[in-house]
């Protein structure tokens, strides 16, 4: 599970573990639209297995958003004195604005490990 993790951070294809699944060197410092490679440099392992394949990484990138807003929630709220301030809304949007081309790519990879072929 630990390999695996890393592996997802250094954006490794699943299969071969060598080949990179996004066409970025660093994937979490850039900005805008993640450029995919359609099939791994080194394996030639396909990463759309089938059209709207990644249609199911919109639920993981919603799932990582919402844990990311309560823990900006969570964070945010020591440095206000009410329980519920209005003024952390605005923090929580920029997070979710600031973490959303991070979450694309994570959401992605993280579906494809999630249905890679444990077997082999």
């Amino acid at each position: 599970m630990s390999n695996s993790i890393v592996h997802i951070l250094h954006n490794d294809c699943p299969h071969c573990l060598q080949g990179k699944v996004f066409k970025e060197k660093n994937i979490f410092l850039h900005i805008g639209f993640p450029k995919m490679n359609e099939y791994c440099p080194h394996c030639n392992n396909k990463f759309e297995k089938e059209p709207g394949y990644f249609y199911g990484a919109m639920y993981v990138n919603y799932g990582l958003t919402v844990a990311q807003s309560i823990a900006t929630f969570t964070i945010a709220q020591f440095f206000f004195t009410e329980n519920f301030d209005l003024r952390i809304i605005p923090i929580i949007a920029v997070v979710i604005i600031a973490m959303a081309s991070i979450n694309i790519r994570l959401s992605r990879l993280l579906w494809i490990y999630m249905f890679k072929n444990y077997s082999m």
